[in-house]
């Protein structure tokens, strides 16, 4: 019996490639449509892969409305801005000074802090000696270097939103990769768990969506391909998958103490039970074959939560349509569930998002909760041939109605960062 203090998730936003908010992403998902399509937002042509999951129609002057913010934020910052205040106003909940609350955040922080665009007027700045020449960052394009270089700093994008929002207690950024946005959600759990704070804004934001972050993964051979069907590039665990789809975002959870959010009558959309981290140490790119990391994060995250595999009805897979990666937690899954394994629903909803890099354990942590409180399981989309070293219980064709008492969100991450959480359904926590 595990008698650790219960964390409710009262508030979730999200901006994502098939959604610019929870509602909507969540509805896409449960449809399976696909946010995956040929790049817009740079000239991609030159590239192998010209593809990616771009956020859409998104205004952050419309959303945040602080235009001095606004100057200080990258791309991922205004996902992030916009999604952390949908997740307060859905909590119905604001931190201020004389509350007497004590707030925190917790971020996954993105990889890529420097705009290509701000790249490029560097490079022109450099004489053709090879010598530097500070007076080209004074060009009038140029965003006044100093900015520029705050902007990049993997804290920035936390820093702006403790100011945004006023929050001055507990913060931190986490980076590991594409396990980012779930280990600052379990970083939350613990603090929250030790009195540090009593409402923690938790999530993460990520856009890779860019000429450097595209010819890195290019030439890590990871990305799909299929340039001239974008709408199907992302087909986790099916056997014609040949790569992943870069994709962008950011979504944002309000956790609070369980007795507190009931007693304030909020609503609960599940309570996040469990944390489990590991490191695989096998390769940058690769999990093990025997999906050793990603067991001992599962099994950690159950205990963590007080709970068998025998309590789990879904997981929403990391499932990256790479080869390896889905072939690793898929062997995860059998060590961990045994013969529950067949009664567990599993889908990756990279199937219609890609994958969203360090905002991606956030996003998909979101979806449980959502998962759970709507009992649907959303669909593993676009697969059509079977790979036999992937037989689990995949959601085909359509979303599937199911009660969930328990659900698994599974981030694996470059360089061996695993994370797994546990989400309960409110109606079982007593």
């Amino acid at each position: 019996m595990n008698h650790r203090k219960k964390i409710a998730i009262t508030g979730i936003g999200m901006v994502t490639p098939v959604g610019n908010d929870a509602r909507t992403t969540w509805a896409s998902l449960q449809a399976g449509r696909s946010g995956i399509e040929t790049i817009r937002y740079f000239d991609a042509s030159g590239f192998p892969v010209r593809i990616g999951a771009e956020v859409k129609g998104f205004d952050a002057a419309a959303v945040i409305g602080n235009p001095k913010l606004l100057k200080n934020a990258t791309r991922s910052h205004r996902f992030a801005l916009a999604a952390a205040a949908e997740a307060l106003t859905d909590a119905g909940i604001r931190p201020t000074a004389t509350d007497g609350h004590r707030w925190g955040f917790c971020v996954g922080a993105g990889m890529m802090g420097v705009d290509f665009r701000e790249l490029e007027i560097v490079q022109k700045a450099c004489a053709p000696d090879g010598e530097f020449n500070p007076d080209g960052l004074l060009s009038p394009d140029f965003p006044a270097d100093p900015i520029a270089f705050c902007r990049s700093q993997t804290n920035a994008g936390l820093a702006l939103l403790t100011r945004h929002f006023g929050i001055q207690g507990y913060a931190t950024a986490v980076h590991t990769a594409c396990a980012s946005g779930g280990q600052a959600l379990g970083t939350a759990l613990k603090v929250l768990r030790r009195g540090q704070a009593d409402y923690i804004l938790a999530g993460g934001f990520d856009s890779m969506l860019n000429p450097t972050g595209l010819s890195a993964f290019c030439l890590l051979g990871a990305l799909s391909t299929d340039n001239d069907a974008p709408e199907r590039a992302s087909r986790p665990f099916d056997a014609t998958r040949n790569g992943f789809v870069l994709g962008e975002g950011a979504a944002f959870l309000v956790l609070e103490n369980w007795d507190a959010a009931r007693a304030r009558g909020a609503k609960i959309y599940a309570e996040l039970a469990g944390d489990g981290n590991s490191l695989s140490c096998y390769r940058i790119t690769d999990s093990p074959p025997d999906g050793d990391g990603p067991i001992q994060a599962m099994r950690q995250a159950l205990a963590d939560a007080g709970l068998t595999p025998e309590s789990v009805d879904y997981v929403n897979a990391h499932g990256t349509s790479t080869l390896m990666n889905d072939r690793s937690e898929c062997a995860a899954l059998r060590a961990v569930m045994g013969a529950h394994l067949g009664n567990v629903s599993v889908s990756s909803t990279k199937s219609c998002m890609g994958h969203l890099i360090a905002a991606a354990g956030a996003v998909e942590a979101a979806v449980c909760a959502l998962a759970i409180r709507d009992g649907i399981a959303p669909v593993n989309a676009h697969y059509a041939q079977p790979d036999p070293e992937c037989d689990v219980n995949l959601v085909l064709g359509k979303s599937r109605p199911l009660r969930i008492r328990a659900a698994l969100s599974n981030s694996l991450g470059f360089g061996g960062s695993n994370s797994c959480l546990v989400f309960r359904n409110p109606e079982d926590v007593r």
